[in-house]
């Protein structure tokens, strides 16, 4: 079943996914993912251009008053005025606090990122992302990239007048007359973290001057601050008892939260615990996801647990190469495999959700770099879809995977062969030291500032 997603140049944000740190400081990239390392670099600039970010430029205060404290709303909850007794129509900040608001799973109310928290810590997260893998790429112990993700991650938890408080207190609220604190499912804003510790694993483990020990122990700081609270409040813990794709996320976000912190039996920890709970019901033997099929976007939700559990196994695999959970089983004999193959054979056309199929990209070529792909299925599919999608930046870590671009000439043998001097540039090495160069061959320039 053909569908055709138009292909876009602007930079998208996956759902989840770990990158090896290991993979991407080792350099030894298959040369057929240069095109892929370019659009990193191009997304790290893409990225880099909405920031900095900080949880006190939001137009509102949250109930608290504090601008520091993180705040979002219930995405899926509306409200209705019909009976408050007003005559006129209401401004909108006497709906958000007079009007009881219901909730209508998969509707999204657009005013709710009136308030943009939540698109902010997403931004964020994948600058980070995608500048330290562009530091790697372009190399050098300090240079545009590695001093962009710094910045950022010191404006968003660091900094006196910037900083965001470290718990969640009103993430998700539920707007109307009976209060305005949040929900455990504003835990999940928080998803973005599996980015952010990739970064900050490859910035400890390269040689880059950015990343100071002032730095380090802010950092490690906070998140034990901010773990504290997912682990001990409330809300968090509702969370962490969700069977569906919330609970998988909380223990994606707490294992990532357990690396920043160098708590690798942490994180192995919260690994198990999914795996020995959610994990076991989560999958029918068939391969189907009961709980996303219940959702009234089950496309989209069948990709959201995939990807969750994707970054789950991919942690547990940096943390140990021989601690390998891509084969568990739930109590039903499902596997991520068999969930992942289902999910290919759903038709989105059904539920209205064909803008959803690029959502699978990432993780198709993920399941087939994991497991192969004997029979095509997965190549398929993306080629399907995306005839490009070797260009995207998850390409470079789903490897070894099939497709690619092809070396059709001497030029394009040059262009794409890979760099192995210490200057680190693509295919460039005979313009070592001529870094103005270099910018220019990624559209991005190397001199001062944050902001590119």
């Amino acid at each position: 079943m053909l569908f055709l997603c138009q292909r876009t140049e602007a930079q998208t944000s996956y759902i989840s996914d770990f990158v090896d740190p290991n993979f991407v400081l080792a350099k030894e990239f298959p040369f057929h993912t240069y095109q892929a390392e370019v659009t990193i670099v191009k997304w790290a600039r893409q990225f880099s251009l909405k920031g900095p970010w900080s949880v006190v430029d939001k137009p509102f205060a949250p109930p608290s008053g504090d601008k520091h404290d993180y705040l979002s709303w219930s995405p899926y909850s509306w409200p209705d005025c019909s009976n408050v007794g007003n005559t006129s129509v209401l401004p909108d900040e006497q709906v958000w606090t007079t009007c009881p608001y219901t909730l209508r799973d998969g509707e999204f109310n657009p005013d709710v990122r009136l308030i943009n928290d939540v698109g902010n810590i997403d931004d964020l997260s994948n600058a980070v992302l995608y500048n330290s893998i562009a530091y790697v790429i372009t190399g050098g112990n300090s240079n545009l990239f590695s001093r962009n993700a710094v910045h950022f991650l010191k404006i968003w938890f660091l900094d006196q007048d910037t900083r965001m408080n470290p718990s969640l207190t009103y993430a998700q609220i539920l707007r109307g007359p009976d209060g305005q604190v949040g929900r455990h499912t504003g835990v999940l804003d928080m998803k973005g973290f599996v980015r952010i510790a990739t970064a900050i694993e490859i910035f400890r483990k390269s040689n880059t001057t950015d990343w100071t020990p002032q730095i380090e122990s802010g950092m490690i700081d906070w998140i034990k601050n901010y773990t504290s609270w997912i682990e001990t409040d409330p809300a968090g813990l509702k969370e962490a008892a969700a069977l569906n794709n919330h609970g998988t996320f909380y223990h994606v976000q707490l294992a990532s939260l357990k690396l920043i912190v160098n708590d690798h039996e942490g994180a192995k920890d919260a690994i198990e615990r999914y795996y020995n709970g959610q994990f076991l019901t989560q999958i029918e033997e068939n391969g189907e996801q009961p709980l996303e099929a219940a959702r009234t976007r089950p496309y989209h939700y069948h990709a959201y647990n995939i990807a969750a559990i994707i970054s789950l196994a991919r942690i547990a695999q940096y943390i140990d190469p021989e601690y390998n959970v891509w084969n568990r089983t739930s109590l039903k004999g499902g596997t991520l495999k068999k969930a992942m193959d289902f999910a290919l054979s759903l038709d989105p056309t059904e539920t209205n959700e064909v803008e959803s199929v690029i959502e699978m990209f990432p993780y198709v070529a993920a399941i087939g770099s994991v497991f192969g792909d004997s029979d095509g299925k997965y190549k398929k599919f993306l080629e399907d879809g995306h005839p490009e999608y070797a260009t995207d930046p998850h390409f470079l870590w789903n490897q070894p995977f099939v497709g690619g671009p092809t070396v059709t000439s001497a030029a394009d043998k040059a262009r794409m062969t890979r760099r192995v001097s210490s200057s680190g540039a693509l295919g460039l090495k005979v313009l070592r030291g001529k870094r103005w160069m270099l910018g220019l061959a990624f559209g991005v320039s190397f001199g001062a500032g944050i902001g590119l």
